[in-house]
């Protein structure tokens, strides 16, 4: 074998073993690419507003998956009180995240608020009443049957509504037509479908696209009911601590903000 054949070999010969000892050093591929996840238990009424803004975060964070779950907040409660797992709260009403910070449940007893929620009484577009000059008074009219409101037994909601029709003095006389959703996303559901007559809802419901276009609704005074803070939490027991960090900044911060604006939200400070 001639010199030059011989000193090919040798050259062959270390750029395989370079190859090899490269691809040695390098990660795996599925761990390079291994995705982060997060689970989100949101009171119902930030339903289309958290849908979208999940969208811009997976946009911002590739390889991130988040899982919202909607429901009653007084009932997520109850179950991130018995280990739920869940690793970010989003309530409709502060006051049962500042609860979990104790009961030594919360991340560094880090509660935020992140909106204020408002009410409406909505009807479908083809109703007879009319809310937008009755308000709730509407809710007398004999040709109302059922009025929908979140159960105020454990959907703040449900208590914000309730307040309402006890401070404008229309309670007693409506108070035997109430059909109560199990949160505030299942009472819009009772109204847009014509289960119900009338629905007092949030805001935020009101102004999502599925429903923007079914109905017309009437602001409730912020001062016929109690002010609705609403806020989260970080859970101690988040599996993925940093990325829900991440996530709860991305709520708080700028785009945030504007689209809870956009969803008929008050920020906090307002």
């Amino acid at each position: 074998m001639n010199a030059l054949v011989k000193g090919a070999l040798v050259v062959g010969a270390l750029i395989i073993l370079g190859a090899g000892l490269s691809a040695g050093l390098r990660e795996p591929a599925g761990k390079a690419q291994e995705k982060r996840s997060l689970t989100v238990a949101a009171a119902s009424d930030l339903k289309f507003a958290l849908d979208e803004l999940v969208r811009g975060f997976r946009a911002r964070n590739p390889g991130a998956e988040v899982q919202v779950t909607y429901g009653s907040s007084g009932n997520f409660l109850a179950q991130l009180s018995n280990g739920a797992p869940f690793d970010v709260f989003l309530s409709a009403d502060v006051a049962y995240p500042r609860k979990l910070a104790e009961q030594g449940l919360v991340l560094e007893d880090d509660v935020f608020l992140y909106a204020v929620g408002r009410l409406v009484v909505w009807v479908p577009k083809d109703s007879p009443l009319a809310v937008e000059t009755l308000g709730l008074k509407a809710l007398t009219e004999p040709a109302v049957k059922r009025i929908a409101i979140a159960n105020p037994q454990h959907a703040p909601y449900g208590r914000a509504a309730e307040s309402a029709l006890k401070s404008q003095g229309v309670h007693e006389a409506v108070k035997d037509k109430l059909v109560l959703g199990e949160n505030i996303a299942q009472t819009a559901q009772f109204v847009e479908s014509g289960n119900a007559d009338v629905g007092i809802i949030a805001l935020a419901l009101a102004l999502a696209p599925a429903m923007k276009n079914q109905g017309r609704y009437w602001e409730v005074p912020l001062d016929a009911y109690p002010r609705m803070e609403q806020g989260g939490a970080i859970l101690k027991r988040a599996r993925d601590v940093e990325l829900a960090k991440r996530f709860r900044d991305y709520l708080l911060g700028a785009e945030g903000k504007a689209l809870l604006e956009r969803y008929g939200f008050f920020l906090p400070t307002e």
